[in-house]
């Protein structure tokens, strides 16, 4: 038992060790990603999901970044532009969008 014990400790604080590093490295969440995180996943989701081209978005954009407080509004902008511009095969299922409703999205997108 002793023997498992101590195994059992070990792999506890090396787990420890590489949570507290994995941390340090993702740093602390973004405030306005986690209140608006509804908003911005519901946005890009109909972004890709109506197929908009590259220049369209910027309007239901700032329409949407007109519903929460202005001193946000430019951060909101930008976070949804960022994640928009950041999207690929391996992270648009988040946006609960259909493979071929992105695929078409990513070919509209990129004329």
């Amino acid at each position: 038992m002793e023997l498992l014990k101590d195994v059992n400790i070990w792999a506890y604080e090396r787990s420890c060790s590489r949570y507290a590093v994995v941390r340090q490295l993702l740093g602390e969440p973004d405030p306005l990603m986690l209140t608006h995180r509804n908003q911005i996943r519901s946005l890009i989701s109909r972004i890709i999901s109506e197929n908009l081209p590259h220049a369209q978005p910027s309007a239901q954009i700032a329409s949407e970044a007109g519903k929460i407080p202005e001193k946000t509004r430019a951060k909101f902008s930008e976070a949804v532009e960022s994640e928009i511009l950041s999207l690929h095969e391996g992270n648009f299922a988040r946006y609960m969008v259909r493979p071929s409703a992105f695929k078409a999205w990513k070919e509209t997108w990129g004329r």
